[in-house]
């Protein structure tokens, strides 16, 4: 038998090599996150916005959006650390705009589930509701995070955003982080624009962005000629602050009857004391928000810190609100009866009443 020639023999080995690494090759895991992403998967969790995964349980809802066409706000349920069902507890409604709304909202409800985060696509044809949508889906999402990481321990980072505080020249809403009991970071989310207005907002914000984290509350000073600029973002910065989860250690509150997140009495063991403040909730004569303070697990306050005024108006709040307050603190929830005659007022108290006890997971 002829021998075979060793360059032959060199070149079937090397064809053999080559053929076992394709075929290698070709039977890698389709989990590799690589691959994944090439076949249009997603990566695993890791993005900002997305739902904590920390063991978040129950209703969270978001603050409420002003659009275009009326206010949006998002409620969540949450269960271990994950979207379970999304609802829109307000959206524009009123001629062309009741269409809309019961065209987008169920599929933006379906959208927030699927994904698990506020990177939703905007439903065609409802563009200004999906932006409030996914805005108000953002900020049910970053209170659901500083609940898992309030229950976590104090050590970690968390991200809480206040509510929006409309002023003269536009609304302001302010953004902190909290690590270890301080504010480590400040931002305004939303700041007034356009005109003079510019001008105020560059030179301001930076200011009281540092004043926040110095100060570790929202005792700071007013910046000169940025007044409305300031008390709005003071104002947001003390919603922030009350979101915060108890033992966060900066929710101190600022203004009058300032509670704070410190363990009640001198015992350090014993159960905390929660300031909370609800959303504001929009009515027919003007917002409605409420602030409560929660110890061990029970409404000690209620109080209206928006409620409608002017005219009539003034009258109905100072007759109703001391009821409202009464019967939130002895009912313990939002499920209170409205006070005679003051029926929007009664409907905006309980909604962000119902908010406040969100935060504060009951």
């Amino acid at each position: 038998m002829r021998k075979s020639h060793p360059v032959r023999r060199a070149v079937l080995a090397g064809a053999a090599t080559v053929s076992g690494i394709v075929l290698l090759l070709s039977l890698k895991p389709a989990s590799d996150p690589g691959s994944a992403q090439a076949a249009g998967g997603q990566l695993p969790p890791a993005a900002a916005g997305q739902a904590p995964q920390g063991g978040v349980n129950g209703a969270v809802t978001g603050d409420a959006v002003q659009t275009q066409y009326g206010a949006v706000q998002v409620r969540l349920t949450m269960n271990g650390g994950k979207i379970t069902q999304a609802e829109a507890v307000q959206a524009p409604k009123g001629g062309r705009s009741d269409q809309i709304t019961a065209s987008s909202v169920p599929r933006l409800n379906q959208a927030a589930v699927a994904a698990q985060s506020a990177e939703i696509d905007a439903v065609s044809g409802a563009t200004y509701t999906s932006a409030g949508y996914k805005k108000s889906l953002q900020s049910a999402l970053d209170k659901a995070k500083a609940s898992a990481g309030g229950a976590q321990g104090s050590g970690n980072a968390q991200t809480v955003t206040g509510d929006v505080a409309q002023t003269q020249y536009g609304p302001v809403q302010v953004r902190i982080t909290v690590a270890g009991g301080k504010i480590t970071k400040a931002e305004a989310v939303q700041a007034p624009k356009g005109g003079r207005s510019d001008q105020i907002t560059s030179a301001s914000v930076p200011r009281l962005n540092q004043a926040a984290v110095a100060a570790g509350s929202a005792e700071i000073d007013a910046v000169s000629g940025a007044t409305y600029t300031s008390a709005g973002y003071k104002k947001s910065l003390q919603s922030a602050l009350d979101k915060a989860p108890a033992g966060g250690g900066s929710s101190q509150a600022a203004g009058s009857g300032g509670g704070s997140s410190q363990g009640a009495g001198s015992g350090g063991g014993q159960a905390q004391t929660q300031t909370l403040t609800g959303s504001v909730a929009q009515t027919q004569y003007g917002p409605v928000q409420v602030r409560i303070t929660v110890a061990g697990g029970k409404i000690t306050k209620a109080e209206a810190v928006q409620a409608p005024k002017g005219g009539r108006s003034d009258q109905i709040t100072s007759s109703s609100v001391p009821r409202l307050n009464q019967a939130a603190v002895a009912a313990g929830n939002a499920q209170i009866d409205a006070v005679s005659g003051a029926t929007y007022t009664s409907a905006g108290y309980k909604q962000s009443l119902q908010s406040a006890l969100d935060q504060a997971g009951g």
